[in-house]
């Protein structure tokens, strides 16, 4: 075998390292082959004692293996390891990339995806394929034509209009309306507060409003995020957030 994949956020230990990892790079190669690749997954999941302990193994049988580490944080992976390493990095894919790759499999998969419905995996995957495919698949089981709501729904993530709508009835000053709202969308709709944040942050950035007001709202959506991280509870926090919005919009006002 001339190849051999590893999930990192699996067996992140050094024992790993030692057995598996060494024992594989330091085999010769099957037949004409003049080298090895091992693929290291999630790499930056490695403890550091363990990323050490590759970069020795790395030196020793670079003739007979070669290494391929993927990471989503390249500033995890300790400086030896990144200086003896080619790094490539990948932004996000395009929505036309995208869109590409789902009619693809829609017509692979005898499904009727509409343009709406293509709006909303775009929207909701971020240049992330795997995101992408997955709503696909999620909306593919109920029926072969997918549409808008289909993609939302089965994604419990909000429209952008109600994100737009619930920051304007904020910025209006309207609480109880803001708060209805809100009410609905974590309740009703089962959407996850920290995705109802991601999802306020990425309408704030496009809004034409006042960059004061705008910086105030961004340093309100952190504050929130941490909290929830630090695990308060997120229907109090949630309101709490409008509630700046509100002070925010009055303090604009005068």
């Amino acid at each position: 075998m001339n190849f051999r994949e590893l999930n990192a956020s699996d067996e992140r230990g050094i024992d790993v390292v030692r057995n598996q990892i060494k024992q594989f790079a330091r085999t010769t190669p099957l037949g004409e082959a003049s080298f090895k690749i091992l693929f290291l997954d999630e790499a930056d999941a490695l403890t550091t004692d363990a990323q050490a302990a590759l970069r020795r193994t790395m030196e020793s049988y670079a003739q007979t293996c070669r290494f391929i580490l993927s990471c989503n944080y390249s500033s995890k992976i300790i400086d030896p390891i990144q200086s003896r390493c080619a790094i490539y990095r990948f932004k996000p894919l395009g929505a036309d990339a995208v869109k590409e790759e789902i009619r693809r499999i829609a017509g692979k998969e005898n499904l009727r995806v509409t343009d709406g419905a293509m709006d909303a995996i775009v929207y909701i995957a971020q240049g992330d394929m795997r995101k992408a495919i997955n709503a696909l698949q999620g909306a593919a089981i109920i029926r072969n034509v997918i549409d808008e709501k289909m993609i939302y729904a089965i994604t419990s993530t909000a429209r952008p209009d109600e994100i737009n709508d619930l920051l304007a009835r904020s910025l209006k000053g309207d609480f109880d309306s803001a708060e209805s709202l809100l009410a609905h969308l974590l309740h009703e709709r089962g959407i996850a507060p920290n995705e109802l944040i991601n999802q306020c942050y990425r309408t704030i950035l496009s809004m034409d409003i006042d960059r004061k007001l705008k910086v105030r709202l961004i340093d309100h959506l952190g504050e929130t995020d941490f909290r929830l991280s630090e695990g308060a509870n997120s229907d109090i926090q949630l309101e709490a957030l409008l509630a700046r919005f509100v002070e925010s919009s009055e303090k604009r006002e005068s």
